[in-house]
Parts: structure tokens; sequence; C-alpha cells
């Protein structure tokens, strides 16, 4: 994967027809999709349970472009393993979810996948300082962790200007995660984000069968975004 800071618009299936994830995930890729974000949670680290690798691995036969796994898990290192072999691009851990952030990290990298560090939002941007080398993604999560439809909480804004000035020139992607809708995605563009994660924003008011509206959604969503560049 060529790296590139272009605006990329990943919808979370998370949003989707549970009973149709095959087709959805191919309807939003049909429709402009860049990457596909898969929200997997323990019911543990937060209150909510989702996805497993055989899921997973599931998901990976429809998904063309890029599938961003995000693990809301912990612990999450005796996994990693198995979400790789259930084929993410991306593998995205917490900085919360366990004492050694960096063995995790590199544990993703040994696997040849690209890695990921989230960022819950009571913790600080220096929390990334010392892992940027072993990073090729950080999420900002923009809510608390655990459900899809709660409200953006607006003093992350800083937090992603805060990390965008770190980065520097480095090829780190900064990937924002809850509350994107047309209103939030010029904020977090502006302030340096260019990966945004959406379920509602682009799943809203459509289904396999009007996938166009997907298509209206997510181009809404873009063209919003970009207009703050």
């Amino acid at each position: 994967m060529t790296f590139d800071r272009r605006i990329k618009i990943a919808p979370s299936i998370l949003s989707a027809d549970f009973a149709n994830f095959g087709a959805e995930i191919r309807a939003i890729e049909d429709q402009g999709a860049d990457w596909v974000h898969i929200d997997v949670m323990d019911g543990h680290f937060v209150p909510n349970l989702t996805f497993g690798a055989p899921a997973v691995a599931a998901f990976r036969k429809h998904v063309k472009t890029v599938m961003d796994v995000h693990l809301m898990i912990a612990p999450v290192d005796p996994y990693i393993e198995a979400f790789a072999a259930a084929g993410a691009d991306y593998i995205t851990a917490h900085f919360e979810s366990g004492p050694h952030i960096h063995r995790t990290l590199q544990a993703i990298r040994a696997t040849g996948k690209k890695a990921g560090l989230s960022l819950n939002p009571g913790t600080p941007a220096s929390a990334a300082e010392n892992l940027l080398d072993l990073t090729d993604l950080i999420l900002v999560m923009t809510v608390n962790p655990g459900f899809g439809g709660q409200k953006f909480i607006e003093n992350q804004v800083d937090k992603i200007r805060t990390l965008r000035k770190m980065i520097g020139d480095r090829p780190i992607h900064i990937e924002v995660d809850g509350g994107v809708t047309v209103d939030t995605a010029p904020k977090v563009v502006a302030a340096g984000a260019d990966v945004l994660v959406a379920g509602s924003a682009v799943f809203s008011g459509g289904s396999v069968e009007t996938p166009e509206v997907y298509g209206h959604n997510m181009r809404k969503l873009r063209a919003a975004a970009e207009a703050a560049l």
C-alpha cells in the first residue's frame, strides 16, 4: 500500500445490516469507500461484543480495498496473530489495553501488517510520542469506545492538531472514529486527520437494495472534509 494523505472514507460495518455483511461490504466499496473499518469489541475492554477472527476472515473474502481492523479488546497480544491470519491490512490496538503497548505494536509489525495505535478521549497525545517509529496509523477516538451513534467530543480536535505536529513528515495516518459527520469532518481534517471512520453517517437511509444512498452520503462527507484542506 502506497502512503498518501488524501482523505479516505472508512465506513464502519458496525452500522451495516448484520444479516447481510458480504453484500453490505460490496455495496460500500462499489459506492466509493476507500477502506472498510471493522470494530472488534470484547465486552470487557468496552461494553459491547462484536466480531471474532473467524467473522473477520469471512469479511475478508468480500473486501477489495483496505481492511482496517480496530481491536477494542484486552488483553490484545494473544489475538494479534489470529486477526493477521484473518486478513487484516491494518491492526489497531489501544494504548490503554495493556501495560506493554510498545511490545504490542512490535508484535503487529512482526506479522507483516500495518500497526495502528488508538488513543481514548482521556489519553493525551503525548502517549504516542515514544511509539511513532512503530506506528503506521494513530486512531483518535472522538467518542468513548464501545457504541456507535455517540456525540462527538470537541476537545479531541486539539489532540489531532498536536499529533499532526508530532508526526511531522513520517508516513503515519491520523484516523478519527466517533461522531464523524459532515459537520465534524471539516474540523478533524483541518486539524490533520486523513482517515474518517463513519457509521451512521454512511449507512443512514440506505440498504443493499438502495446502495446509491451510501454513495450520496460518502460523497457529501468527502466533499465536506476536502473543503477543509
